[in-house]
């Protein structure tokens, strides 16, 4: 069971603030996108998300560790209810649920390298990087291991493709310039996406910005969509009455072809 939408805020491409001093930090990401709207039509089969920029050093840098570059893609969020199937007596049942609050409909991580070596295990607390930390239960939980039932989503939506993690595809050459391609999956819904990019270094993140990306359906994919929402009467009615039509057809043929 999926609920609707959540909306997400939508804003310019700029780093998020981060301290009242008017004083820039030693280094900051500057990043772009070789697209900010994706159209889905009635032949889209999934695209390509081309995430670049570089890192602007306004001061020399202490730390001696390597910096690192984290992008993730966050689709509209949800709420999803899911359910556990038990055997009682001779009947297959729910026999528990949780509701998950918030839980993206697409979620992708990309990394210079893998996050465990990148990331302090509280600063991905704090920034809600990965996946399990992306998605957030709702309301007072009464299963005892509702831990199996976020990780079985888990499981389900990253065999389907709608949640990836890609660890050391970015690429970052002399700890300058990077670079990471996004593939987004032919099942994307409509809504208003991000893109996050953290820069970090000694598992801290240093600096970070905020990208918007809209996904919506042209053409009669979207004239379709939009009749099923807000004249979800006539929509049902035109389906029905393409399926008659299409069993007449198909019945007439085959009366011509027995007479053939």
């Amino acid at each position: 069971m999926i609920g609707p939408p959540v909306p997400m805020e939508r804003g310019p491409a700029i780093p998020q603030p981060r301290s009242d001093s008017d004083t820039p930090p030693p280094e900051q990401i500057v990043t772009g996108l070789s697209q900010d709207e994706v159209d889905i039509t009635a032949s889209f089969t999934g695209s390509d998300i081309l995430i670049y920029g570089a890192i602007r050093r306004n001061a020399p840098v202490e730390d001696p560790t390597s910096p690192g570059i984290i992008v993730t893609l966050e689709g509209p969020s949800q709420s999803v209810t899911v359910r556990r199937m038990g055997r009682v007596g001779p009947i297959w049942m729910n026999t528990a649920t949780l509701r998950v609050g918030a839980a993206p409909d697409f979620y992708a991580v990309s990394s210079s390298a893998p996050l465990d070596q990148l990331l302090d295990p509280d600063e991905d607390v704090r920034h809600r990087i990965s996946p399990a930390l992306a998605i957030r239960a709702l309301g007072t939980v009464d299963v005892e291991d509702a831990t199996a039932f976020t990780e079985a989503m888990l499981r389900i939506r990253t065999e389907s493709g709608r949640y990836r993690v890609d660890e050391g595809s970015v690429q970052l050459v002399d700890e300058t310039l990077f670079r990471a391609d996004v593939v987004l999956p032919s099942n994307l819904i409509e809504g208003d996406y991000r893109a996050r990019i953290f820069l970090v270094r000694g598992g801290k993140v240093v600096d970070r910005n905020t990208v918007p990306i809209r996904v919506e359906k042209v053409g009669i994919e979207r004239w379709l969509y939009r009749l099923s929402i807000r004249h979800s009467f006539w929509y049902g009615l035109m389906s029905l009455g393409i399926a008659i039509a299409a069993g007449a057809l198909a019945s007439a043929a085959f009366r011509v072809l027995r007479r053939g």
